[in-house]
């Protein structure tokens, strides 16, 4: 994610145990749990049938998630309207009972549920505001994969979020945009709305003809019949839901293979079509080259990037496999290839290998922030050791780059403070060992879930040396670090 202006910074919070360095906190947590669970009796029972928790337990989204299920599957099915806004849905969940389970919930946001069917029988259903409440005909036992079906339609509406802009659903003058970090798929889709639970999707998009409906993955055809196209797409690999996109209006789509791999841009056909966005979305191929070198193979089956004319997105987002960019990083008339390395870079960093809790997201903006600092370098512009050192000297240290506080999860201490520990890191254990380990992370954790915590270990494991105090300090201490 890089959204333009000023990004608003403020003081972390949260419990922490003097002996145990602040980017351990959570084993802290997990062992106080540990501990109340002994003295308070066994735990639930998981092959007890009981209702899935309707709060993944995130205090940086809450109300987002549920629980007692694992999603490995998405089918949507959704036909839009730009006339009247309306869309209307057909969703297929496949997931597994993590535990056993009378009834489970789905994130959904403002539209109307038609009907549920779980496993092809009738399901009674409810809305408790942002949640679709879900009791199957028969309790499901833990273990067991079963198949949501939800038809549903009505005006999908956006969502406010004061630290990025307006995100969720935006309808336009040509179409609309699903679109947003945290919160986004809620809004046209019932999901289990975390980067926990990522899951394989197929998107199918039927809009009026003339129009464009893009989506994230491997392009599979379209057809047309009674002025209507349908557009599909597929992405096999593992997806979080905040990543999930679908741009849907008047644009100029090209259609290509890089290395092998369908490369799918689409440039707003209101831009220039030899204008800043459309040349920057043109070094897509040459800037993830360059990133594989460094950070290992590409982890997708398709690329490509989508350029927005619609100027209430006021960021960019690394929606997998195919990026997407607000107008205001094009509009001084020059290309930007830096905004393309960093949502680039997500695809390794947040994308693949994504966040267990957003507590850790500078797991994917100081590692994509110091990828726009190699790309600098690479491109003839300022060398990364010029970025560390203006940088540092610029920084407030008192604001922490892990558990930054809801309020402050896309502020510079994430992204640039993020960033100086990386290259921290660097200078301490040198070029070589440093490149395996971000290839060590990105390919044993390809597809997964991370901590900080796990990010520590790998990197003293590769290397051999104790890294714990030194990311410590880096990272959530509380001036500024002696120089490495």
């Amino acid at each position: 994610m890089v959204r333009t202006g000023e990004r608003t910074v403020g003081r972390a919070f949260g419990l922490a145990v003097r002996t145990v360095p602040r980017i351990h906190a959570g084993l802290t947590v997990c062992l106080v749990a540990v501990a109340l669970a002994v003295c308070t009796g066994a735990p639930p029972d998981p092959d007890r049938p009981r209702a899935g928790a309707a709060d993944v337990g995130d205090p940086y989204v809450p109300g987002r998630g549920n629980g007692g299920y694992d999603v490995a599957a998405y089918r949507l099915r959704v036909r839009y309207d730009p006339a009247d806004d309306r869309l209307t849905g057909h969703a297929t969940v496949t997931a597994t009972a993590t535990t056993g389970l009378s009834r489970f919930n789905l994130d959904l946001s403002g539209l109307t549920v038609g009907a549920v069917r779980v496993d092809g029988a009738p399901a009674r259903h409810a809305r408790d505001s942002d949640e679709l409440v879900v009791t199957p005909a028969r309790s499901l036992a833990r273990g067991t994969r079963f198949a949501v079906d939800v038809e549903y339609t009505g005006v999908p509406q956006p969502v406010g979020n004061t630290a990025l802009g307006l995100g969720g659903f935006l309808a336009t003058a040509d179409g609309a945009v699903a679109l947003g970090q945290p919160d986004s798929a809620a809004t046209w889709y019932p999901v289990n709305d975390h980067p926990s639970d990522k899951a394989t999707y197929d998107i199918e998009v039927t809009v009026p003809d003339g129009l464009a409906a893009v989506s994230n993955g491997v392009p599979a055809g379209r057809v047309s019949g009674g002025g209507w196209t349908t557009w599909r797409w597929a992405e096999r690999a593992p997806m979080a839901s905040y990543l999930s996109m679908l741009v849907i209006g008047d644009y100029r789509v090209a259609t290509g293979t890089h290395r092998g791999k369908p490369m799918v841009t689409a440039v707003a056909a209101s831009l220039p079509a030899d204008g800043p966005a459309a040349a920057s979305l043109a070094r897509t191929g040459e800037i993830v080259d360059f990133l594989a070198d460094r950070l290992g193979p590409y982890p997708f089956d398709s690329y490509g990037g989508i350029a927005l004319a619609e100027g209430r997105v006021s960021y960019a987002l690394e929606t997998q496999s195919r990026p997407v960019y607000g107008p205001s990083f094009f509009r001084s008339g020059r290309p930007d290839p830096v905004v393309v390395a960093h949502e680039l870079a997500h695809q390794w960093f947040g994308d693949s290998v994504s966040l267990a809790r957003w507590r850790d997201i500078w797991l994917n903006e100081g590692f994509a922030t110091y990828a726009e600092w190699l790309w600098l370098e690479h491109d003839g512009g300022r060398t990364v050791e010029r970025s560390f050192a203006a940088h540092y000297a610029a920084t407030d240290w008192s604001q922490p780059s892990v558990d930054p506080g809801r309020a402050n999860m896309f502020g510079n201490a994430v992204y640039q403070r993020g960033a100086l520990a990386v290259h921290a890191l660097r200078r301490t254990v040198g070029d070589e060992v440093f490149f395996r380990i971000l290839r060590s992370w990105t390919a044993e954790r390809r597809g997964g879930n991370v901590t900080t915590a796990d990010f520590v270990a790998l990197a003293e494991r590769v290397s051999g040396r104790r890294l714990g105090a030194l990311l410590d300090a880096w990272l959530v201490g509380g001036s500024a670090p002696a120089l490495p």
